[in-house]
């Protein structure tokens, strides 16, 4: 047996693997590249067309992945591999895996229509799949939601799609829903306009529609006001919290008393007669 021999051949054939191996990083580094660079340039025609960004990112997810899969199967083809059975395999991995994974698909065709119809797109406030909070993705099967406490929350496209969903962000402005109790004794009248001049001062809220206040419903303490005020969808917190803190200073300005709820006890006589002794609780 001729060692020398087979050295020569396990070297020569080693070298030759190497170089296929350095080749194939070195096509792999290249290509990946040469995709990103296409993929910049294509994002760039497409916002030179004014396509929806939603639709941009969609679309771009979709030649991402199928430009990486064309890649490695050229990387396969370059050891070679027999490409035309790969692809055979791949498809009929392809079947196995989409019957196996139908929520996967389901989810993918989900934001297919999410882009179709467009329910809501990037940098909406939205509630959708039990999520409230800023769209910042839609993706291939997930969207990515920011919500008010800046938590990143990815849910399922198919969750999206299949429930209701509310879109804040769809109309100009938003109305403002808070409550105001007054005390038995209070003037509502009087109430109602102090509040409406004090909220029209706030800022950021709108003069067409005015603000709503008017009351709402009673209870054991007394009348409930109704307090709305419109805003841009933007400033809707700010002019929730300032709302909140008028109806607080406003009535206190005025003197008004501290609502408490009221109630009747009868009360049985010696006589055989009851007396209706109010007590108030706080």
């Amino acid at each position: 047996m001729n060692f020398q021999q087979i050295g020569q051949t396990a070297v020569q054939l080693l070298t030759q693997f190497g170089l296929k191996v350095v080749g194939a990083i070195a096509l792999w580094l290249i290509a990946q590249k040469l995709i990103d660079f296409a993929l910049r340039l294509v994002r760039r025609a497409f916002r030179g067309q004014n396509v929806e960004p939603t639709l941009i990112t969609y679309l771009l997810n979709i030649i991402s992945v199928t430009l990486r899969i064309v890649l490695i199967v050229a990387i396969l083809g370059f050891f070679g591999v027999e490409t035309t059975s790969f692809a055979a395999l791949l498809a009929a991995a392809g079947v196995a895996i989409g019957a196996a994974w139908g929520g996967l698909l389901a989810n993918f065709a989900a934001g297919a229509f999410l882009i179709i119809f467009r329910p809501f797109k990037l940098g909406d406030f939205i509630t959708a799949g039990g999520v409230t909070g800023t769209v910042t993705e839609i993706g291939l099967f997930t969207t990515n939601i920011n919500t008010p406490d800046n938590v990143l929350t990815i849910v399922a496209n198919n969750k999206i799609f299949a429930d209701n969903i509310q879109n804040f962000s769809a109309n100009p402005y938003r109305r403002v829903d808070l409550l105001a109790q007054l005390h038995h004794e209070v003037d509502h009248n009087q109430a109602i306009a102090l509040l409406r001049a004090r909220i029209s001062q706030i800022p950021n809220v709108l003069d067409n529609p005015a603000p709503d206040v008017e009351i709402l419903t009673f209870n054991l303490a007394g009348p409930v006001l109704a307090v709305r005020p419109y805003c841009d969808n933007e400033h809707y917190w700010q002019v929730y919290f300032d709302t909140n803190r008028t109806i607080r200073e406003t009535f206190g300005e005025a003197g008004y008393p501290v609502p408490e709820q009221r109630y009747g006890l009868n009360v049985p006589a010696d006589n055989g007669t009851s007396s209706v002794i109010p007590s108030p609780v706080i």
